[in-house]
């Protein structure tokens, strides 16, 4: 099995490389924190614990640090972050498309008008 260790891979699922990634062994006990090393090609994220071992975990067991509504940051479970960070992209900017700019045209008044004497 293969490992994309690419930002532009990572940051698909909105992470990035050497980002604090927490996980519990067997689902249970306290929580261990790791770091990012890529994504593997069966969609596992791959991670290296604090003695230096690599895993391979899925998203949805898997937590990671990001602003609150309050901007405070917490853990969030990477599967969600996943899928909030693709809808972002919907609410991006177009890019911008080059129109051609005329000419400026001055207007110019044959009478006065009210607010000429302020």
């Amino acid at each position: 099995m293969t490992m994309q260790r690419s930002p532009a891979a990572l940051a698909r699922l909105g992470l990035r490389l050497g980002e604090p990634i927490r996980f519990q062994q067997h689902n249970k006990g306290r929580w261990i924190v790791g770091k990012v090393e890529g994504i593997e090609d069966d969609g596992s994220i791959q991670l290296r614990d604090p003695n230096g071992a690599t895993r391979s975990l899925r998203a949805e067991v898997l937590e990671i640090r990001r602003p609150g509504s309050r901007g405070r940051l917490r853990w969030c479970i990477v599967s969600d972050v996943a899928v909030t960070w693709e809808q972002l992209e919907m609410f991006e900017k177009p890019p911008a498309v080059d129109s051609p700019v005329g000419k400026r045209i001055k207007i110019q008044r044959d009478r006065p008008t009210l607010f000429d004497d302020i």
